[in-house]
């Protein structure tokens, strides 16, 4: 019931990312709050999860945004599960730690979804998006983590999103 709720939680981000993040974006540039999701799902509950759940997740946004279709169920995917290599080696309940491992995530999944759009022969000057778009994302994304992890966290351990063992 936990992967219920946490993709009605994915589709809600989604829902807040296409409206009220608009007047929160600097730079043109927006968190990613799936993103921000999938990573504290594969960090809290591993890399199976993780993956799986980050590729149904991206497969939502997929279908809400409209662009080519599999690229952020594969990016986001791939994040879950890099965020899922934390679970038993760092420190789940640090919120510096999540937002560090956010950040690399992030940097891990703008790069991926960067090389799908190489591969459709969309072309992109590296230097223009590292500097506008992959970097940028990265760091909102990680001062995004640092308050909404603690809520993730005790949801994921005593709340809605509460399975067997965290």
């Amino acid at each position: 019931m936990s992967s219920l709720y946490f993709l009605l939680l994915v589709l809600g981000a989604l829902v807040l990312q296409a409206t009220a993040l608009n007047f929160v974006s600097v730079y043109g540039v927006k968190p990613d709050l799936a993103l921000v999701l999938v990573i504290f799902n594969g960090f809290l509950r591993g890399t199976r999860e993780g993956a799986f759940l980050g590729f149904v997740g991206g497969v939502l946004q997929d279908l809400v945004s409209g662009g080519y279709f599999g690229m952020n169920a594969l990016a986001k995917m791939a994040a879950g599960y890099l965020a899922g290599l934390g679970e038993g080696r760092l420190y789940r309940d640090k919120r510096v730690i999540a937002a560090g491992l956010t950040w690399f995530c992030t940097l891990a999944s703008q790069l991926v979804y960067y090389l799908l759009l190489a591969m459709v022969n969309v072309q992109v000057p590296v230097a223009a998006a590292l500097a506008g778009i992959i970097l940028p994302v990265s760091f909102y994304n990680a001062l995004v983590a640092l308050p909404l992890y603690g809520l993730y966290y005790r949801s994921a351990t005593k709340g809605l999103l509460k399975r067997g063992e965290v």
